[in-house]
């Protein structure tokens, strides 16, 4: 492991965790108060204080209780808790959900809950937003005194709820729509797997409503994904910050298991590290023995296996060619002057309304090295509605010079036309070469300005070595 590593040594180096309140003893102690109905326990087993000798009693595992105890001890001097965001990065199999449905029972029906708090699981899609639901009801169901004291409603295609009679506290699954959170006061928020979530709508009314009361929670449950630029990417990139110390912000709790970039992913060392469920029986060792056996002749199996059960967070393409950290490493000052001696060559991507227009340049160096850069142009009406479609920041690669935002609902193709007859006169430009859908007009007009414009299909006969 790295000096400058993102895992939480928190969790199994025996520090004390503050809990000058028993806020966190008493999170503990009431999530072993509850049944699961996956749940297989020894009664056999010495009895011990505050733990529960049910059959079916909840399983916390040891590196669980110290999450537990790590979000709910530590608190202001007048009883505020500190943490108020958990960025919670676990692979596959560590039993993510049924930790977060147990901290949303805690904040329903157990002592953390408010009268008439509002808990809400927020995922990508009814589907993902019913699996923890689902397994909340079920603990609920697994005690009699549980279900008198609850009210569950969970019918197929319904809105699913559970209220605590009594506080008036409630618990919801809510999926894309995010329009309708808005107004929304929750105490507790479980976002499930944002890797997934499509646009910002449903983020940013939950986190508006979050902020309205000093006591709220949002727990980021997830496992890692895939690009740079999305909602998911950013809060990862955040959370890693503040885990490597680089951002102080005692109210977000970063938790990431995850690979190392000098890892090396076969290793079981690493694989224990990274799942600390492993050594408690979940996920299956022999399970992912099979599947890094796979993986390891098979490179798009190779890339799920480290996504998934590593939690490596890769570059935009899901069976990527190349490592994006490799990539980054050879980015060099932005400086065209270095590069008008050398030969360039031109590639034209048009669009006009639903897609990017890309303009990419390579200039090739004496020793053989390539030296590249890319121009992006998009529709400057709506940005808004597009980042929020797209789910990428269209409006702040615009204002960092990242995209040209051309005036209208669809791109200029004189914008396109002019950044080519500039690139043209600066740089020793060889061949542009375009796909000619949507850029015969252009593609005329360039060469009839002594441009050397060529034809290049999109397609394996002609762009295929």
């Amino acid at each position: 492991m790295s000096a400058a590593s993102t895992y939480p040594a928190w969790i199994d180096d025996g520090s004390t965790i503050p809990d000058p309140l028993g806020h966190g003893e008493r999170a503990v102690t009431f999530l072993r108060r509850l049944r699961h109905p996956a749940a297989v326990n020894d009664n056999r087993a010495p009895k011990a204080a505050n733990i529960n000798h049910h059959p079916r009693a909840f399983q916390l595992a040891p590196f669980q209780e110290r999450i537990v105890r790590r979000i709910y001890g530590p608190r202001h001097e007048d009883g505020r808790r500190i943490v108020k965001t958990v960025f919670l990065m676990l692979p596959r199999g560590n039993r993510k959900t049924s930790l977060a449905a147990a901290l949303s029972l805690l904040h329903v029906i157990g002592p953390e809950k408010v009268p008439a708090g509002q808990v809400i699981f927020a995922a990508s899609d009814r589907e993902q937003a019913g699996i923890g639901f689902r397994e909340a009801a079920d603990i609920i169901r697994e005690d009699k005194r549980l279900v008198a004291a609850t009210r569950i409603h969970d019918a197929f295609n319904s809105a699913k709820q559970i209220t605590d009679l009594k506080s008036g506290a409630r618990l919801r699954a809510v999926s894309s729509d995010g329009r309708a959170q808005h107004g929304t006061t929750p105490a507790f928020v479980l976002a499930d797997e944002i890797h997934a979530w499509a646009g910002r709508d449903l983020w940013e009314a939950l986190k508006s409503g979050l902020a309205k009361t000093d006591s709220s929670l949002m727990v980021i449950a997830t496992t890692a994904g895939r690009g740079h630029e999305t909602l998911a990417a950013e809060q990862y990139d955040y959370g890693r910050r503040v885990a490597l110390g680089e951002i102080e912000n005692p109210e977000f709790l970063p938790i990431i298991f995850a690979a190392e970039p000098d890892d090396d992913w076969q290793s079981e060392d690493v694989w224990s590290r990274v799942n600390p469920g492993l050594k408690h029986g979940f996920p299956s060792l022999s399970g992912l023995r099979s599947l890094a056996k796979e993986a390891k002749d098979h490179p798009a199996e190779r890339y799920s296996f480290q996504q998934y059960n590593l939690n490596i967070w890769f570059g935009n393409s899901r069976d990527p060619l190349f490592s994006m950290t490799t990539y980054d490493a050879r980015r060099f000052d932005d400086d065209e002057t270095d590069l008008e001696a050398l030969p360039c060559w031109v590639g034209v991507d048009m669009a006009l309304s639903g897609d990017t227009a890309a303009v990419v340049a390579a200039w090739r160096h004496p020793d053989g090295q390539i030296t590249i850069k890319p121009w992006f142009f998009v529709p400057g009406d709506d940005l808004k509605g597009r980042s929020e479609r797209d789910g990428v920041p269209y409006e702040r690669w615009r204002d960092e010079g990242l995209i040209t935002a051309t005036p209208g609902p669809i791109i200029d193709p004189e914008a396109v036309e002019d950044h080519l007859h500039e690139l043209a006169a600066r740089h020793d430009v060889r061949e542009i070469a375009f796909d000619p859908h949507l850029a015969r007009q252009i593609m005329q007009r360039l060469y009839s300005d002594g441009l050397p414009v060529v034809e290049l299909r999109q397609a394996p006969l002609s762009m295929g070595v």
